[in-house]
């Protein structure tokens, strides 16, 4: 079986993402979406739902589970028997931190490799950042996100207090 990690701190996941997900399911037997802690940045939503958002998003996917990872990446690949690790691109702005990451990887575990898939050129601008900052500040959100995506951002910020969208 050719299982695949997909990682990442998916706050809040993208349609970028999604897009991710998707093709990553037709090249893999099974893929992991892997939602693991950000130390270096204070969480919009919880990771508890982050992990709801993306099931309800890949429910119509057979071969697409979501997990839930701490620590080292590679670490969690091999505890789950994952040989790849799947990163989306959206421009050559990305390729050089993902280029690095990609050899810390490798350096640390040799048999586990990592694929690039460049997203759909229609969702190349976005990111969890520009969907946060547009949420918080009251804008339309709707057309960045994966409809379930969409309600449990809208919950967020009521716990939180923010704008609603017009």
């Amino acid at each position: 079986m050719r299982r695949a990690i997909y990682p990442g701190s998916f706050d809040p996941p993208t349609l970028g993402h999604l897009d991710v997900i998707e093709r990553a399911g037709q090249l893999f037997d099974e893929v992991i979406v892997a939602v693991g802690a950000n130390l270096a940045k204070e969480p919009f939503l919880s990771v508890e739902d982050r992990i709801a958002a993306l099931e309800e998003c890949a429910r119509r996917f057979s071969n697409i589970r979501v997990g839930r990872f701490e620590g080292l990446l590679v670490r969690y690949a091999k505890e789950v028997g994952a040989t790849a690790i799947v990163r989306g691109l959206r421009a050559t702005a990305d390729f050089e931190y993902e280029f690095q990451m990609a050899m810390v990887n490798r350096r640390l575990a040799e048999d586990l490799e990592t694929v690039f898939l460049m997203t759909k050129w229609e969702h190349s601008y976005l990111s969890s950042s520009i969907v946060r900052e547009v949420a918080l500040l009251g804008g339309d959100f709707a057309g960045l996100v994966p409809e379930p995506v969409g309600r449990i951002i809208e919950y967020a910020l009521e716990r939180k207090g923010a704008p609603l969208r017009p």
